[in-house]
């Protein structure tokens, strides 16, 4: 006797989805009770997997799921195979050693002494003395960079890398999986054909691992010989150069470093290139002892949706609590969270001057709109936005009472602080951060007054536009 076949009328067929539709719903809203401490956005992918069957599910799996904590905690190991400088004390007002500490306890990493910094002015600047010290470089090589153009710039950084492989140098490339490019990245396979080691960070065609696909390497970084590091805000583009792209050219900030602080940038390289190709950077080239040239006070921090989740974010948070007198942020998105916010208004509320520098108009329209829709909230928040004219200013800067400052590579938005992998340098000094301030005087000279008031009167369908792309902050 054999089973009778099983008819596949309509009414079982809709038992048969339902089932599926329940199941599914379900084990997504356990996974969403057990992984997500953010109510509100718990909420909405509770509605989001109910109301919309298979299709909600979908989207959380490739947008709601962190899944690289589990992976990076392996990594842990590093942090004690390469031994870092001692903790510094300097000397500066007693909140500002209070910000400090905090972040000390925040990264669990030292405030090192004696580092030099050198402030660079966009690509016409800065690529010039990247190149110099890669054509000098005599050992090693590291670099990380969100955007890597088949370009004018692209090309001569990927020739002059391939130049040093060729004389013997060890070379290693790290690019984003999708800030490079997703689909065929020309520059990857230039470099590959040159003898260069070039990776791209969580790029996959599995679909098992597609969740990966939100989260980003956002770090710009190069180090040579394990002794000068180059970080900030710029990727390797001829938009980034005058000479190459004209007077619209973006306006961006990078910066040369040397001393201590150069070995935690080189771990963060070190990190993400074992975690992508499982090849362990060892050798002694990597880590030189590296020796006071400066006095500037540094300490890297790392940020990212894996065990340094949060990081960035909650020292930006003390510094807005901490400070007494003025706090000044220069950055090309601003989508601060509730928390920011909140920590914002508590500043104009004792008094610190608080100056908020954007550009008028980004490289992203559906950030734009957000923007401005996110700005309409600041009406009672007392704090002075103002919004630089073209070309598009992609720098990141962050001062505090004229002795601590924030340099690297996070914008101050949920898609840097929470989604990005990012590299930020905290830095105590008097002289630089007044060299910051400088940078930051003539933005504000050049710039506009944004009258959050203004944004709330605007024409109804434009701040129903602005207020429907502000829904979309988290993954901007």
């Amino acid at each position: 006797m054999f089973p009778l076949p099983i008819t596949w009328s309509a009414p079982l067929l809709e038992a048969v989805a339902l089932v599926f539709y329940v199941l599914l719903a379900g084990s997504v809203t356990v996974d969403i009770l057990l992984k997500k401490n953010d109510v509100p956005r718990a909420l909405g992918w509770i509605g989001l997997v109910w109301l919309t069957p298979i299709f909600g599910g979908l989207l959380y799996y490739l947008f709601g799921i962190n899944r690289v904590t589990r992976r990076a905690v392996k990594m842990r190991w590093l942090d004690a195979r390469k031994g870092g400088p001692g903790a510094a004390c300097p000397d500066t007002a007693e909140h500002i050693a209070l910000l400090c500490a905090a972040s000390g306890r925040i990264t669990g990493e030292p405030l090192a002494a004696g580092n030099a910094m050198r402030v660079l002015d966009s690509g016409d600047e800065a690529y010039g003395v990247m190149l110099d010290e890669i054509r000098g470089a005599k050992n090693c090589i590291a670099l990380t960079s969100y955007i890597f153009r088949n370009d004018a710039a692209g090309r001569q950084f990927a020739d002059t890398l391939i130049e040093a492989a060729q004389r013997g140098v060890k070379v290693r490339v790290l690019l984003d999986g999708i800030g490079a490019g997703y689909f065929f990245i020309p520059i990857l396979h230039r470099m590959r054909a040159g003898g260069v080691l070039c990776e791209r960070f969580l790029h996959t065609w599995l679909p098992w691992r597609m969740p990966f696909l939100n989260m980003r390497n956002h770090r710009k970084v190069l180090v040579v010989d394990g002794r000068v590091a180059f970080t900030g805000g710029m990727n390797i583009g001829a938009e980034n150069s005058r000479r190459l792209s004209g007077a619209d050219a973006i306006t961006d900030t990078h910066f040369r470093l040397e001393g201590p602080v150069v070995r935690v940038i080189m771990d963060a390289f070190a990190r993400d290139w074992t975690f992508t190709t499982e090849e362990v950077l060892d050798d002694h080239c990597w880590w030189p002892p590296l020796a006071p040239v400066g006095d500037v006070f540094a300490r890297g921090v790392r940020s990212g949706p894996d065990a340094d989740i949060y990081k960035s974010e909650m020292i930006l948070g003390a510094a807005l609590s901490l400070a007494r007198k003025r706090i000044r942020i220069v950055t090309p998105y601003f989508l601060p969270d509730p928390r920011l916010q909140f920590a914002i208004a508590q500043a104009g509320i004792r008094g610190v001057e608080v100056q908020i520098v954007i550009p008028t108009k980004t490289d992203q329209i559906v950030m734009d709109w957000a923007m401005r829709g996110h700005l309409r909230f600041f009406r009672h928040i007392k704090a002075c936005i103002i919004a630089t004219p073209k070309p598009f200013d992609h720098s990141k800067l962050c001062t505090v009472d004229g002795e601590w400052s924030w340099i690297g590579s996070s914008n101050w938005d949920a898609r840097s602080l929470r989604l990005n992998f990012e590299l930020d340098v905290e830095c105590v000094n008097r002289d630089f951060t007044a060299r910051l301030d400088a940078i930051i005087d003539d933005k504000i000279a050049r710039g506009t007054r944004i009258e959050p008031e203004a944004l709330a009167s605007e024409r109804m369908w434009w701040r129903l536009r602005n207020a429907a792309a502000r829904l979309l902050m988290p993954y901007l």
